[in-house]
């Protein structure tokens, strides 16, 4: 392994490493039961998790992480498949909080896979799709960073973003940050 990393858009074929993806920027893996929800909504054309919204990194031509944002006042519509999939896969659904809102583009999951950790593939893929969300039109980059992961928060403050408020998240107390620039 020569270490080549790449940047590149999702495609549907893409729907187990977003998933995996989605799974452990919640804390999970892909044993839990939630895996089959997000991977199915990742090879949706329309939905948070949807390929269209993800961005892949590739070391050597592997799948190492991935990222997935959108605009966060589509939130509303790229749910509506969600909870039918909750009710089909888990039983039931749950209310879920709005963690973005109109006005900002919004990052809602990023993770590497932990062989590809330390080559600062979470930082280019971050790069990348606020390079994209600004090349967009976006004015704003937001996120939500849980209290108990000063790492993260600490990723993201040391690329430009600032601390705008509080959120809770299913349940976590959260940092809500923003981004107002393009990085460089």
């Amino acid at each position: 392994m020569n270490g080549e990393v790449t940047i590149r858009e999702a495609t549907p074929s893409d729907s187990m490493i977003i998933a995996t993806a989605v799974c452990m920027a919640v804390d999970n893996d892909t044993s839990h039961p939630i895996y089959p929800v997000f991977e199915e909504l990742a090879r949706y054309d329309i939905s948070q998790y949807s390929w269209r919204n993800a961005l892949i990194a590739e070391v050597d031509g592997q799948a190492a992480g991935a990222i997935v944002g959108y605009d966060g006042a589509m939130l509303e519509r790229l749910r509506e498949p969600i909870f039918p999939l909750l009710a089909k896969h888990l039983g039931s659904s749950r209310s879920i909080e709005d963690e973005t809102e109109a006005g900002e583009f919004y990052l809602d999951s990023l993770a590497v896979l932990p062989h590809y950790r330390g080559m600062g593939i979470g930082r280019m893929l971050i790069k990348a799709l606020c390079t994209k969300a600004f090349a967009e039109g976006h004015l704003r980059v937001g996120l939500i960073v849980d209290l108990d992961n000063p790492r993260a928060e600490s990723l993201y403050t040391s690329l430009g973003f600032e601390y705008v408020g509080d959120k809770r998240f299913l349940g976590h107390p959260m940092h809500h940050l923003q981004l107002t620039s393009p990085l460089e």
